[in-house]
């Protein structure tokens, strides 16, 4: 992977996964668990996520080919369902969405680490098509270690933030977070737009 390959991986699944937007969440989620708990809830949050991203990053484009989806089509779909997800996090609606998971974790899980955290605000729809489409642009295994890699070091930059979650909460305040995330969001849209367009090139080139 070149270095504008690595950039393009790197900006595509931290703006996915977004680690800023999900740290006050995970501040509400562990309000009042003790610091040990939180690290393990940190931990555990992390290590399933990128489990999951790993498995779609192998076998992803083969269960596509066995159903008959191209790579063509599914960048193209890719592209239009991170595009919503862009418009999401610039009208904010992300946000509340988000925050409904939190409270409904509240109510029936203790242990918030799988979900809501791991499944869907690290591993969701959006991070598992990314890893999907940015390991299929090249063949090889190198390649999906690669984005693989990438995910690894997203990841380990969220679990730094959630350390610090509470600091940088109190930092940033809440305009802080909401201008940082609709700065995330205008850049996912031009990337969405970017696969949106690849995608038709590639189908272009196959018809």
């Amino acid at each position: 992977m070149d270095s504008a390959a690595f950039i393009t991986a790197f900006v595509t699944l931290f703006v996915i996964i977004d680690p800023i937007g999900l740290f006050p969440i995970y501040v509400s989620l562990t309000q009042g668990v003790p610091a040990r708990e939180r690290r393990a809830i940190a931990i555990r949050a992390c290590v399933t996520a990128f489990v999951i991203l790993a498995v779609f990053a192998f076998l992803g484009e083969a269960v596509l080919g066995g159903i008959g989806i191209s790579m063509p089509a599914f960048r193209i779909a890719g592209g239009i369902l991170l595009f919503l997800t862009a418009l999401d996090m610039l009208f904010e609606r992300r946000t509340k969405r988000r925050e409904d998971q939190a409270e409904e974790a509240e109510e029936d899980y203790p242990d918030p680490s799988i979900f809501p955290l791991a499944i869907p605000l690290l591993a969701g729809p959006g991070a598992i098509t990314s890893v999907i489409l940015l390991a299929g642009q090249d063949s090889g295994v190198q390649s999906t270690l690669a984005v693989l890699g990438v995910a690894l070091l997203v990841l380990i930059i969220v679990f730094g933030l959630f350390l610090t979650a509470g600091y940088l909460e109190r930092l940033l305040g809440r305009t802080g977070i909401t201008v940082i995330t609709r700065l995330l969001g205008m850049l996912l849209a031009a990337l969405a737009v970017q696969f949106i367009l690849d995608g038709l090139k590639d189908f272009g080139l196959a018809g």
